[in-house]
């Protein structure tokens, strides 16, 4: 008799070895209990207890979960935690803490008590979020586009936040966000 999938998923996962991994999340070491092919959002949320990053679709599709690979977006539902050792992990809880350069505490408010990283504060002055779940993404995408491109075009800005998910039509609060912010780096 064939093994069914649900058969060959229990398995694998019975058979997986738990391993103490380490990991740079926020500028801080962490050592938490996992088997290398756990999503990363899981234990981002469950033992990390941040809850910046959020489980949108669980497929890598609507970007709810994103966080920052060694300042690079990235979706965490479908990378492997064992793939993160040895990288630099940013959630939304550290993003203003890494702009400011400033070592990330994420049990304080505003990371440590530095100012919002400047797509956040755009976010607030924006009043962009209606019911905030798909935010995370659309935050830490606009933060590395600023990145990269200083004063990006309406159509940048649209490209590189294209992939990215929101059913209750954020949409034009975030592209005035994103233009908020990249004047505010620029005058800074």
């Amino acid at each position: 008799m064939q093994e069914t999938i649900i058969e060959r998923t229990v398995r694998k996962t019975l058979n997986q070895t738990v391993k103490t991994l380490k990991l740079t999340v926020n500028s801080q070491e962490h050592s938490v209990m996992a088997t290398a092919d756990t999503p990363l959002l899981y234990v981002l949320r469950s033992d990390l207890h941040l809850d910046g990053p959020r489980f949108g679709c669980g497929l890598g599709q609507c970007g709810a979960c994103t966080v920052h690979f060694d300042g690079k977006p990235i979706r965490s539902c479908v990378t492997p935690v064992g793939s993160a050792v040895g990288h630099r992990i940013t959630t939304l809880e550290g993003l203003a803490a890494a702009y400011h350069n400033v070592n990330a505490n994420p049990s304080a408010p505003a990371a440590g008590g530095t100012k919002l990283h400047p797509v956040q504060q755009a976010w607030i002055d924006e009043q962009v979020p209606q019911c905030g779940s798909c935010q995370n993404g659309w935050i830490m995408y606009s933060a590395h586009l600023l990145a990269t491109i200083r004063r990006p075009t309406d159509s940048e800005i649209r490209a590189a936040l294209s992939g990215l998910k929101c059913r209750c039509g954020s949409q034009v609060g975030i592209l005035r966000a994103v233009q908020r912010a990249a004047k505010a780096m620029e005058e800074a």
